[in-house]
């Protein structure tokens, strides 16, 4: 009995004991939560991180297994702060996942000390530097491993191959310039291993050791500067599911043992150097859905054997030189949804059974030479989206299928020879959003009201009739010049303010012009020649602020060309054939528009400019029925003279009383107050006595800009920037303001506009500036733009101002006290002194990041059309990036004398540049006229593609300005051009075009210089 006694006493002690134990551990856990949550700055997302929440296992993010933390899930919450230290004291945490959020610094080294740590996730965060070399300390138990999606750079560490026990890993999406180890493929349980999207420096061939991960489902290679021929080793990895090798240099032939790897799900093998045919053999793989080898220069014919994978959902193999027929078997795969076939040699018809098996959302096959009509079930699934079949040899009608396609937003079947009405029911889709059918032979008549969601309609080139129909608000592009439209042009143009151009050339619509469309101020382009117009040119038009081609010939318009329309200074201007009278306007009196006013009977110029425009001269004497006498006239004259210098003196005498009597009531009444940055020796009067409407010399969204010259010691000319703000200024030119003064202010680099004081008042913003005599880079640039004069600026000038903004932007970036984003860098904000020596100005939409490295909230869009990052008003956080976006569009503006608005007739500048580079590679019809002739041609090109460097779609492989400038500095013959060398050391990834968005081949790339010194620069190779 006392034996049992006992051992019921020893049973309650250690029952007691583990429940106290169980009860501090809990305490312990909660006290340290608690502090995990102080050290992140009590974020709002820790709210419920509280004892009166109940037990700590219930808080946000938080699993337990008996009672303990063993997970913390904190993705996408928006956290900002390190990674608390403390957060390795939970003893049994076993899973961290802290990705997509905002977490700053290097690699947290603490994690070593989670010793029963397995899945470690800090994806898509801020953490830069490199890896810890020793990260093979991180504990043996970890089997995930993630830190894609961030900013680390340098080599991967050859430690990383001793953590035995890892089953993935995830590297992409860094900065990583250094090498990746063969080490790797000592880790034998490696399930997943992605390292795309890093910049390597050194191009390398994929490890024969890699055949040794057997157990490999996933590999992700894409964009890793891979070279050489795919390893035979490889046939090994009999588990992968995912082989994804894109974007590189691989070449030599496909392996044929790739199709029986017979777990294979998805094989991505595109813009690589892969050259011959694809020999299949017998496929295995069956479960293959989906198949991407475009771009590279792949030739035979498209494989019978494609057939037999029932699972096949996308089958890309554009750009390449296929040849022979689609296989008409390719129409029986049941599961086919996303076929591109576009830019090889195929002939032939298109397979009847294509759409009768599957649900095709997408189909294209543009720019081949195939023939006959379209299938008739292409669309019997109601599924297709887009259909892009242009430039090809279709004949026939719409079918049916493709009437009632109610998913339609893409149609592309231009440059065909397709006939027919075209359906009614198009045009009730609701989704419909592009719509280009020109250089067909269609019939038919447009609805009433276009489409709501439409933006571009071309259905030039065709034998449409009916009248004009209403424009849908969003449209952008209307083109339907050579057809049979009658009936007058809308009287109201209001709510269509994305209209950009406006082509309706060669039909019969009568009326006349309404003045209202003055408010299509992103027209680029109007074309209304060869129509029965009547009555006058609205000089609204010349309140079109981004209009280039206006063509109004072939008319019977009349009167006189408004003064105003000069103000536009058109690269395209043809107002020939009408009835047009009187003097041709004073900017229009040179070579450039010689043939823009003939056949206007009544036109007529001055003696100095008949010969140039082929005009007669004006008639400007009086009938000798009211002629003054020469003398007469002399006299009034004289007369007149020595009024205006009476009048002239009292007023002067006048405005200096007056200024003289207000200058002691300035305290109360103007109260100017000036803000100096620079010694000067004027005073603010002096400047407002300055500012004078024939002293302007610009003006912007913001104010005017004067040029004043001022009398003092030395006599000095300034810039004047004014914001006349009334008794309260906007918000936003607030904004602007203070953002331009506080930035400005503190700033002292040679290649940034010197701000030499502000001046404020109640109603007024003054910002004083050194003045730039040669005004700014874009009156530079466009031939019939230039300024008057001019001569086009050679390559090596414009080389020296690339150089000189680089720099400047790479002192924002790199060497401020804080980094600085212009987010407005545009060739008009680049001016010019009397040597062209580049300065960057406008200062009004830079931001101050508050800590180095930390992307800024993007609250609106800000910026010019045609230089805005894509990223900007997609993401909430942007950084310098945006700036080597516009920049990069600035050197494509410097190598092809177009502007950012004006890569082709739908694109802009950086879209159109790379879309040619893409199809043709470096053409010299794409290098400005004016230099291409130039002898140094070579660097005229590499600057081309550091331009489709900088704007490439991706920010992550956007270079930074450092590199661009060393990479700019390498082109220039002195290595001086400006006068000095820039002394920092690049140690940057190195140059690469972003691939990852538009998935095109760049056949010529960015490579490591292999003579180059040691300064880790690098420099741009071209074929």
């Amino acid at each position: 009995m006392r034996t049992q006694h006992y051992l019921s006493l020893i049973s309650l002690i250690i029952s007691t004991s583990m429940l106290f134990s169980a009860y501090c551990q809990e305490d312990s856990e909660t006290q340290i939560l608690l502090q995990i949550k102080s050290e992140w700055g009590n974020h709002p997302a820790l709210d419920s991180w509280n004892p009166s929440s109940g037990n700590h296992c219930s808080w946000l993010g938080l699993n337990c297994t008996g009672g303990v933390v063993t997970s913390v899930r904190l993705s996408n919450q928006n956290l900002t702060q390190p990674i608390p230290n403390s957060m390795c004291h939970l003893k049994n945490l076993s899973y961290i996942d802290l990705s997509y959020n905002e977490l700053p610094g290097g690699f947290p080294q603490f994690f070593n000390n989670c010793s029963s740590l397995q899945h470690l996730s800090i994806a898509q965060n801020f953490f830069v530097g490199t890896l810890p070399t020793d990260l093979d300390k991180l504990p043996s138990s970890l089997t995930y491993f993630d830190v894609s999606g961030n900013n680390f750079t340098g080599e991967i560490p050859v430690s990383i191959g001793r953590i035995a026990n890892l089953k993935e890993l995830h590297l992409d999406g860094n900065l990583f310039n250094g090498t990746y180890p063969v080490e790797i493929a000592n880790l034998l349980n490696l399930e997943y291993f992605s390292l795309a999207w890093n910049p390597f420096l050194k191009p390398a061939r994929i490890p024969d050791e890699f055949g040794n991960l057997i157990k490999l489902k996933v590999l992700w290679m894409t964009r890793t500067n891979t070279i050489g021929e795919i390893p035979m080793t490889l046939s090994k990895l009999t588990e992968l599911e995912q082989f994804d090798l894109g974007w590189n240099q691989i070449n030599g032939t496909i392996p044929s043992w790739i199709w029986s790897l017979e777990k294979l799900n998805i094989l991505y093998l595109y813009s690589n150097d892969l050259t011959g045919e694809i020999i299949t053999g017998s496929i295995r793989c069956l479960n293959l859905f989906e198949i991407d080898m475009s771009i590279n220069s792949l030739n035979g014919s498209i494989p019978e054997s494609f057939s037999n994978l029932k699972h096949l959902s996308v089958l890309f193999l554009y750009y390449n030189f296929f040849t022979g027929e689609i296989p008409a078997s390719l129409g029986l795969l049941p599961n086919l949804t996303d076929i591109r076939l576009f830019n090889n040699n195929l002939a032939g018809q298109l397979p009847e059974t294509l759409g009768n098996y599957s649900k095709l959302w997408n189909f294209e096959v543009n720019d081949n030479r195939l023939s006959g009509q379209l299938p008739a079930n292409l669309c019997s699934g109601n599924n297709l989206v887009s259909i892009v079949v242009f430039n090809n040899y279709f004949t026939g009608e719409i079918p049916p299928s493709l009437a009632n396609c109610n998913a339609l937003n893409d149609i592309q079947l231009y440059n065909n020879r397709f006939y027919g009405e075209f359906p009614s029911s198009i045009w009730s889709i609701t989704n419909l959003n592009r719509i280009m059918i020109h250089d067909n032979k269609f019939t038919g008549m447009l609805p009433k009201r276009l489409p709501s969601n439409l933006t571009r309609l071309e259905i030039h080139n065709n034998h449409f009739r009916g009248e004009i129909p209403t424009f849908s608000e969003r449209l952008q592009v209307f083109k339907g010049s050579n057809n049979n439209f009658y009936g007058e042009l809308p009287e109201n143009f209001s709510g269509f303010s994305f209209l950009q151009e406006l082509s309706l050339g060669s039909n019969k619509i009568i009326g006349s012009i309404s003045q209202s469309i003055q408010v299509l101020k992103s027209l680029t382009t109007l074309n209304l020649s060869s129509n029965k117009l009547t009555g006058s040119i609205p000089d609204s038009i010349g309140s079109l602020p981004v209009l280039t081609t206006l063509d109004l010939s072939n008319n019977e318009l009349s009167g006189s060309i408004p003064e105003d329309i000069s103000h536009l200074n058109p690269t395209f201007l043809n107002l020939s054939a009408n009835n047009l009278s009187g003097m041709i306007p004073q900017s229009f009196k040179n070579q450039v528009y010689n043939q823009s006013f003939l056949s206007n009977p009544d036109l007529c110029t001055d003696s100095n400019s008949n010969t140039i425009l082929n005009l007669p001269v004006c008639n400007l004497t009086l009938s000798s029925s009211n002629k003054l006498s020469r003398e007469l006239i002399a006299i009034f004259a004289i007369l007149g003279f020595v009024i205006l210098i009476n009048i002239g003196i009292v007023g002067f005498l006048l405005i200096r009383a007056r200024i003289k009597g207000k200058t002691a009531s300035y305290d109360h009444e103007t109260a100017w107050k000036l803000t100096s940055f620079h010694k000067f020796d004027f005073t603010e009067y002096q400047i407002i006595e300055g500012l004078k409407e024939e002293n302007v010399i610009g003006s912007g969204g913001s104010g005017k800009v004067y040029k004043i010259g001022l009398n003092n010691d030395e006599y000095q000319i300034v810039a004047v920037k004014r914001i006349f703000v009334g008794h309260k200024m906007d918000s936003n030119l607030e904004k602007n303001f203070n953002a331009e003064v506080n930035i400005l202010g503190q700033i002292r680099h040679g290649n940034i506009v010197k701000l030499i004081c502000c001046i404020s008042s109640m109603d007024s913003k003054l910002l004083v500036y050194e003045y730039m005599e040669n005004s700014s880079l874009d009156r530079w640039l466009y031939g019939k733009e230039r300024m008057h004069g001019s001569q086009p600026l050679d390559w090596l000038t414009r080389l020296g101002i690339a150089i000189d903004a680089a720099r400047g932007l790479c002192y924002m970036h790199h060497s401020y006290s804080q980094p600085i984003m212009h987010r407005d860098i545009k060739s008009s904000n680049i001016l010019l002194d009397m040597k062209f020596r580049a300065k960057i100005a406008d200062f009004g939409l830079a931001r101050v990041l508050e800590k180095s490295g930390e992307p800024e909230t993007v609250s609106a869009i800000q910026g010019s059309f045609g230089y805005i990052a894509p990223e900007c008003g997609k993401k909430r956080k942007i950084n310098e990036k945006v700036d080597v976006y516009s920049f990069g569009v600035v050197l494509l503006e410097l190598t092809t004398g177009k502007r950012a608005n004006e890569g082709d007739e739908y694109e802009a500048l950086s879209d159109w540049a790379l879309r040619v580079f893409l199809e043709h590679g470096i053409l010299v019809d794409m290098i400005d006229e004016e230099i291409r002739n130039d002898e140094n041609l070579p660097d005229i090109v590499t600057v081309f593609k550091l331009g489709l460097a900088c704007t490439s779609k991706d920010p992550i492989v956007r270079p930074t300005m450092k590199m661009v400038l060393q990479c700019l500095s390498k082109c220039d013959p002195m290595n001086n051009i400006r006068n000095g060398f820039y002394d920092d050391q690049f140690d940057e990834a190195p140059l690469m075009l972003s691939k990852k968005s538009s998935r095109r081949n760049m056949s010529d790339d960015f490579h490591e210089d292999d003579d180059d010194d040691s300064s880790g620069s690098f420099v741009v190779h071209v074929s």
